[in-house]
Parts: C-alpha cells; structure tokens; sequence
C-alpha cells in the first residue's frame, strides 16, 4: 500500500506541475500578446493610451493574467525541483532559482502594466499634467513593462537550459524535450540579449526566436499532464542517489 500511495502521489505531483505549466503559458499568451500587443501602438502615446481606455476592462485582464501566471509559476519551480532533484539537486535547484527570480522581476513588471491605468484615470491631482504628457508617461510605463519583461526573459532562458540539462538526463522523461527546452532557454536569453543590444536587429528575429521556446516549453507541460513521469525509472534514479536508500527518498516526500 505504501509503494501504491507513492505512485499514485508522484503521478498526481507531475499532472498538477504540467497543469500548472500549461496555465503559466496560456495566460503569459493572453497577457503579452493580446492584452498588451494589441493596444500598444508603436511610437504613438495618444493611440496607445486611448486603446487602453477604449478597452480598459480587456487591458485589466491582462495584468490579472499576469498575477494568475505569477502565481502558478512559482508552484511550478518547486514541483519541478522536487521532480528532477534526484537526477541533480543542485541544478534542479539552480533551475528553479532562475524561475524564481525571474518571475520576482516579472512582480515588479506588473506594476508598469497598470501604471497607465492610473496616468489615464482623469483624476484631479493629474491636471497639473498635459493631455499630452500624461500620454507620453502611460506609454513610457508601457515600454519600461516591455524591458523589464526582457530582463525577466534572460533569467527564465537560463532557467529553460538548465531544466532541459536535467530532463535529458533523467531517463524518466523523454531526452527530446531536455533538447526542446534547451534550445528554448539559449533562444529566450539570446532575444533578451539582442533587445538590450541592438532592438533594430532584435525585431528582425521576433517571433521567430521565440517559437522553439513555445516548442519546449509545450512539450513537457503536455507531457506531465498527459503521461506524468515513468514512476520506475523515477524511483530508481531516487534509489541511485549515493547514501539514499528507496525507503529514504520515500520518507522525505
């Protein structure tokens, strides 16, 4: 009984991580690309500012989107740790690390997200500003989302590298998704990196860079959701660990 109640809790444990994840990239999606992308109107404060108000409620899900995304994902960076801790601790730990704090600067992000809500609310204390300026400031939050968004992505890259290392080598999960993901984390990081460098030459990439990122990270969230882990070869890695006996790992879940 005890053997069947640690299958069947590893098997729930994986479902709920690949649930999860499928929630982070569906609503990372709406948010990014509809929410914002497409209200923002490029070089133009006025038009941008009045898509957001002319869809205010569609742009205040967006940001509710981004908290929801929040939120999962850090539940996610720990159940894929307590998944993959016994190929490495230590990546699988670094692995999320890199999550984690990318998704703190995702937190802090969030706030630009709803800052031109507020620059846009007509309240009274705003008429010491021009039309003009509290446009140009609601667009100037909008684009500071847009880098901080870039600067989360370099550490979410790393993240997605170091997961797929440990995916590959897991034997318990398929070695073609430790190579989707990471190729998703070098293409993420290197997306960041030409934004920071050169946006010209970054927006000749976009999206195509992005599109192995989506492949990777797809693959493994459909995967623990549909098929989980392959619990044999799991508990075999967990009995493998030096000093760790299969009733140990057992006792530590």
């Amino acid at each position: 009984m005890n053997d069947l109640r640690t299958d069947a809790s590893l098997r729930l444990e994986a479902r709920i991580a690949g649930g999860l994840y499928l929630i982070v990239i569906v609503t990372a999606g709406f948010a990014e690309a509809f929410a914002r992308g497409k209200v923002i109107v490029s070089g133009d404060a006025a038009a941008t500012a009045a898509n957001i108000l002319a869809h205010e409620t569609f742009y205040r899900l967006g940001g509710a989107a981004d908290m929801l995304n929040l939120a999962c994902d850090i539940a996610v960076a720990i159940l894929l740790y307590d998944l993959l801790r016994p190929v490495s601790k230590t990546i699988a730990l670094l692995s999320s690390v890199y999550k984690l704090v990318g998704d703190g600067v995702t937190a802090v992000a969030t706030l630009e997200h709803f800052a031109p809500l507020v620059f846009l609310s007509g309240q009274t204390y705003l008429n010491v500003f021009s039309t003009e300026q509290l446009h140009a400031q609601a667009m100037a939050s909008v684009r500071l989302h847009s880098q901080a968004y870039n600067i989360a992505m370099v550490f979410f890259g790393f993240n997605c590298l170091l997961l797929g290392y440990v995916v590959y080598k897991s034997t318990f999960l398929p070695r073609l998704i430790g190579v989707f993901l990471s190729v998703a984390g070098v293409c993420y990081a290197l997306n960041s990196f030409a934004r920071f460098l050169s946006p010209a030459f970054a927006a000749h990439l976009f999206p195509y860079i992005l599109w192995p990122g989506l492949l990777g990270e797809w693959s493994l969230a459909l995967w623990l959701t549909v098929f989980g882990v392959n619990i044999p070869r799991w508990k075999a890695r967990a009995a493998a660990r030096p000093g760790v006996t299969a009733n140990e790992w057992a006792t530590t879940r």
